[in-house]
């Protein structure tokens, strides 16, 4: 499992198929992140559920980011 997570391809295949989908209106995580930032008002379990489903691709990308930032930094 930790040669998925640290793999630049995969994860980079999940930000553009699970973390977008479904593409049309707009992004399902960017519409989830509006509402978010409008207060979430309304928002239930389920809702929240699907923001870290769509988002968890997105945190696994930042992190593989900040791992490469650190390792250059430390040569």
């Amino acid at each position: 499992m930790k040669e998925l997570f640290n793999n630049w391809k995969i994860v980079i295949l999940l930000c553009l198929t699970l973390g977008l989908a479904p593409y049309f209106p707009e992004p399902h995580i960017w519409g989830k992140i509006k509402w978010i930032a409008g207060g979430a008002i309304g928002m239930q379990i389920m809702d929240w559920f699907d923001v870290f489903i769509h988002g968890f691709p997105f945190i696994l990308l930042f992190r593989l980011i900040i791992k490469q930032l650190v390792r250059l930094i430390k040569k």
